[in-house]
């Protein structure tokens, strides 16, 4: 079976452009209701804004019994990162969102975190000359090249979405951040493939992954789900049930270890039970997944027979 975790500001207050949800908790409050999550074992932490105190969360961890499957630095939230932290035409403004990320290493290594996930949200743009797109990502070389270097035994992992904050992010495709890495040249960088910005960035998750394999990359799993035309982080497979099917194969045929994160907001929903839900269905699609042939299935994908694929799908998958 796999890793679960979640990120822990989902657990608290969230909100939307007209409402907010759920209750306010303190980084206690969440890592005890983590401990009480079957099926969840970790926590990934959003630093500097929800954690930034190295004795409080060691504490907390060791209390609860709660691991760690990423720190989750967030370089978007300063006002001077509107316009862009990580590609900001300023550099004072460049050099502080890469400070951000080795700050984020270094409390990675005091919390005990094997690694730092980066979505450079507010790094885009929305309109026809807005930027110049070849200097922006020469920007983006330098920054994650010089962040990615710093305390190399924590890898930095790179997380890419179509838009938000940004109309256009710059990293928007699993290609373009695999594109992105082979400039900078370093070895201890990796992908965080977050299966919705896949869905609804028009890609295919498993195809994602698979490219991402092929290119001998580390990845690093965010869990959720939407309906293709927004990042909406509903519960896993509550959409795109056979697209999220194809997503664990294609996990379990590369051997996947670590952590499959949830990165879903519960929003209406009771907290506990949405969580669990997210675990006990990937648990669920992955036992299911390891007692199929494998062999027949891989050479019926293969093969140029896709009615036959389908009846497979019907009789293994479906159990109809």
């Amino acid at each position: 079976m796999p890793k679960h975790s979640v990120i822990t500001s989902f657990l608290s207050k969230t909100k939307d452009r007209f409402h907010e949800y759920n209750e306010e908790k303190t980084l206690e409050e969440k890592f005890q209701m983590i401990s009480g999550l079957e099926g969840i074992e970790a926590a990934e932490v959003v630093f500097p804004y929800e954690v930034n105190s190295v004795d409080e969360l060691n504490h907390l961890k060791g209390k609860y019994k709660v691991g760690l499957s990423a720190v989750n630095v967030n370089v978007k939230a300063e006002p001077e990162f509107r316009n862009g932290g990580l590609t900001s035409t300023v550099r004072s403004i460049r050099e502080k969102a890469v400070q951000f990320i080795k700050d984020a290493k270094d409390f990675a290594r005091q919390v005990g975190a094997d690694k730092v996930t980066c979505c450079p949200l507010a790094d885009g743009y929305e309109f026809s000359f807005q930027t110049d797109y070849g200097e922006s990502w020469r920007y983006l070389v330098e920054t994650f090249g010089e962040a990615g270097s710093y305390m190399p035994e924590i890898p930095l992992f790179i997380e890419y979405k179509p838009k938000e904050t940004r109309g256009k992010c710059f990293l928007d495709s699993a290609a373009k951040t695999l594109l992105l890495i082979k400039d900078i040249g370093i070895s201890n960088l990796g992908i965080t493939v977050d299966i919705g910005h896949s869905i609804y960035g028009n890609e295919n998750p498993a195809e994602a992954i698979s490219l991402i394999a092929h290119n001998e990359t580390p990845f690093y799993v965010h869990s959720n789900d939407n309906d293709g035309t927004w990042d909406w982080d509903y519960m896993v497979a509550s959409k795109n049930f056979l697209i999220f099917v194809e997503f664990i194969y294609y996990l379990q045929k590369f051997g996947y270890k670590d952590y499959i994160t949830s990165d879903s907001s519960p929003t209406r929903f009771d907290i506990k039970s949405f969580f669990e839900a997210n675990v006990r269905w990937t648990n669920k699609i992955w036992e299911l997944l390891e007692k199929i042939d494998k062999k027949t299935f891989d050479t019926l994908i293969r093969g140029d027979n896709f009615m036959e694929t389908w009846r497979h799908i019907e009789e293994e998958i479906f159990r109809l």
